[in-house]
């Protein structure tokens, strides 16, 4: 939809450059002109840009609609049309050609590598087509497409943006007017133009700051809020997570690129894309007003004339600067990205510490933790340090620059004032307007630290994603794992060859069929595959190739050694994964006691560290209520009652064969006691090339 009105507003664009070509040449004015042509070519670039960015989309059109807007005021004052009573509010003949261009430069920097980087990664909200309610003031709930409202929301600043531009210009007048004002002494000017003019744009700023703060704190919300839903989504689905762990992707800590960099990348990105409009805002409006200021003004000492000489003072004074601080600082962007990744190395030691810190305090750890916590810190003030070795050159360069940025336009225009060819008013407007103008164009030196953090935040943030779809391809491509859906009730394996992560093969199985209703168990030497062989079984091993057919729409679900336990209530940690609220405090009640539990039955709305409170056992026989409770067709069970008694371990398995007769039991384990639990034993079997393949080893009655 954006699109196609976008689409329309080119057509408009060169509908009124071709209207502003003819009136110029009728005319033979110069400005209309260069209107037309510079209108042709944006309308070019609107056309080209219904190919770019969504987000980038928005500024395009902001632009299109102004341009065609104060073309046409322009316009009507050119033919002598425009009402005598808006005087004050015609305005400047070059503005709509600048927003052209500022149009232009959009589509321009669409094309580069780090822009679309910026934009492929907030393209994931902008084109967020869901519809979704949202509290609007004074509409109350309304419910719109996402991308609508965000689109909206950022048209509204930018606009916002833009009227406090032209507040800060109006201001530079009263500023000139008033201090002409002080120096003529007259009291009348002096409380007039400070009631009248001032107290009125005061006041309408600091409304309009109110109202730019609200409209800003929904938009970054909902856009955090999109993007932390999408990629911990995509981070999870179809055990991405698990997948990406295996492949060692550029992927660290993705708890860290989540909760933070996502965080991160919104307030930069919408602080420098609206701070970079308003910078060249600014620069505009202040260059046209420092412009007419010194369009006479002499170099210092000669009666050498340069029209615009400040302008000019202050484009070399900032280009100077921009390219003395890259050239020391382009080396803070790698450190930044090298200091998150330490940093989340450290807090990541930490919390692995506080989940294991009975097995540390068991095998007394503590002096062996702490160096290794102390040493990923060590990474993290090494890496300060450098940065600090950086900054502290940038802080020298910048801190002398900018002291002597205020100093310039005094040294300028200070012997005209002396002359008397100019008022105090204009020298101070003079001032302040080459401060305006000067501090645009030193926008990559006072954002520097910023910008360097910046890139880092889009360098973590894109090496997720990339790790996220390269662990999502694993196993697409063939020679690949094929899982097939089947109408029997068997599982088989055919032709399978199971690969480890570095490409190593381990186990082949060249037919095999695991038949419903019968419990078999697998065992074999550590390290013969049998984990692999389960895990392929299950849908997740992504590292092999042949067909494994299971029956379509059985259930299956696999119990590790070490099963995993949520934060929160004994509730959610019973009936993990399924959802709140699927299963009656007693069927719960009722798994816990079948699986000799009966003292956590009452517990269910307790909130503990139920992982570092529950024994070993404790934790496998908390895994075993939830395959009661699931009730899967097959269960899988990798070494899952291995920390129970012998005892212990016999009676789960006969209660489960009571309390789950539909189920098919596949286990692996070292104990020779499991074989009378079971009715079938395979065991994995070394062959000559290294590879282990699973066969009978003998029969056995049910237990």
């Amino acid at each position: 939809m954006f699109r196609r009105k976008l689409a329309i507003l080119a057509v408009a664009v060169l509908a009124f450059a071709v209207l502003a070509l003819g009136v110029g040449a009728k005319a033979m004015d110069a400005t209309l002109i260069g209107l037309g042509v510079v209108g042709v070519l944006f309308a070019a670039a609107i056309w080209s840009s219904l190919r770019i960015s969504s987000f980038l989309q928005v500024f395009t059109g902001i632009f299109g609609v102004e341009y065609v807007l104060f073309g046409g005021v322009v316009l009507l004052g050119q033919l002598g049309l425009w009402p005598e009573a808006l005087a004050d509010f015609m305005v400047s003949r070059s503005l709509p050609a600048t927003v052209a261009v500022f149009g232009i430069l959009v589509w321009a920097a669409s094309h580069l590598r780090v822009i679309r980087s910026i934009t492929d990664i907030a393209d994931l909200y902008f084109n967020d087509r869901e519809v979704k309610p949202a509290q609007i003031w004074p509409f109350g709930v309304v419910r719109m497409r996402e991308n609508r409202l965000a689109t909206i929301a950022l048209v509204s600043l930018v606009l916002i943006n833009q009227v406090q531009v032209g507040i800060n210009v109006r201001l530079s007048f009263f500023n000139r007017d008033w201090f002409n004002a002080i120096q003529e002494k007259n009291a009348a000017d002096f409380w007039s133009l400070l009631y009248t003019v001032f107290l009125f744009w005061a006041v309408i700023y600091i409304v309009i700051a109110i109202l730019e703060y609200v409209v800003q704190s929904g938009l970054t919300i909902r856009w955090r809020q999109d993007l932390t839903n999408r990629y911990t989504t995509h981070w999870l689905d179809d055990g991405t997570h698990y997948r990406m762990a295996l492949t060692g992707e550029q992927a660290d800590n993705p708890d860290q690129r989540i909760a933070v960099d996502v965080d991160r990348f919104i307030e930069l990105t919408y602080g420098f894309s609206i701070t970079l409009l308003a910078t060249v805002t600014t620069l505009v409006s202040f260059a046209i007003v420092l412009w007419n200021i010194s369009a006479s003004f002499t170099i210092p000492g000669t009666e050498i004339v340069i029209p615009g000489l400040l302008f000019w003072t202050a484009l070399v004074y900032a280009s100077v600067g921009t390219l003395i601080t890259h050239f020391i600082g382009r080396a803070l962007a790698p450190l930044n990205f090298q200091q998150q990744r330490f940093e989340a190395d450290f807090r990541f030691s930490l919390a692995r510490l506080r989940e294991y810190a009975e097995q540390v305090a068991l095998l007394e750890g503590e002096r062996a933790e702490r160096q290794i916590v102390m040493g990923r810190f060590g990474n993290v003030i090494d890496n300060f340090w450098r940065i600090v070795n950086l900054r502290k050159r940038l802080l020298a360069f910048t801190a002398f620059y900018g002291q002597i940025s205020p100093i310039i336009p005094y040294v300028i225009a200070a012997p005209f004032y002396f002359l008397g060819k100019v008022q105090l008013g204009v020298l101070t407007q003079t001032a302040g307007a080459f401060g305006r103008v000067e501090g645009s164009l030193t926008f990559f030196i006072n954002y520097y630290v910023s910008l360097a953090d910046y890139k880092a935040v889009i360098d973590r943030l894109t090496t997720f994603g990339a790790s996220i779809r390269a662990a999502r391809a694993l196993g697409r491509e063939p020679p690949r794992l094929d899982i097939a859906q089947e109408s029997g009730p068997d599982v088989r394996l055919d032709d399978v060859e199971l690969r480890l992560p570095g490409g190593r093969a381990i186990v082949s199985v060249p037919q095999l069929t695991l038949r419903a209703g019968e419990s078999a168990l697998i065992t074999g030497a550590s390290g013969s595959g049998k984990s692999t062989m389960m895990r392929a079984l299950a849908g997740i091993w992504p590292y092999g190739e042949g067909r494994i057919s299971v029956p379509a729409g059985a259930s299956v679900m696999l119990l590790p050694q070490r099963p995993y336990i949520p934060m929160g209530t004994l509730r959610l940690a019973v009936s993990y994964p399924a959802l709140s609220g699927v299963y009656t405090d007693a069927q719960l009640r009722d798994a816990l006691v079948a699986a000799r539990l009966p003292e956590l039955a009452d517990s269910l709305d307790s909130q503990e560290n139920w992982s570092g409170r529950l024994s070993g056992g404790e934790q496998q026989r908390l895994a075993i209520a939830r395959a009661l409770l699931a009730r899967p067709d097959w269960l899988f069970l990798d070494e899952a009652t291995s920390a129970l008694d012998e005892f212990s371990e016999a009676a789960l398995y006969k209660m489960l064969a009571e309390k789950l007769p539909e189920t098919t039991v596949v286990s692996i384990g070292h104990r020779t006691t499991l074989q009378a639990m079971h009715r079938r034993h395979l065991q994995m079997q070394p062959g000559a090339d290294g590879r282990f393949t699973p066969g009978d080893a003998e029969q056995r009655a049910t237990a």
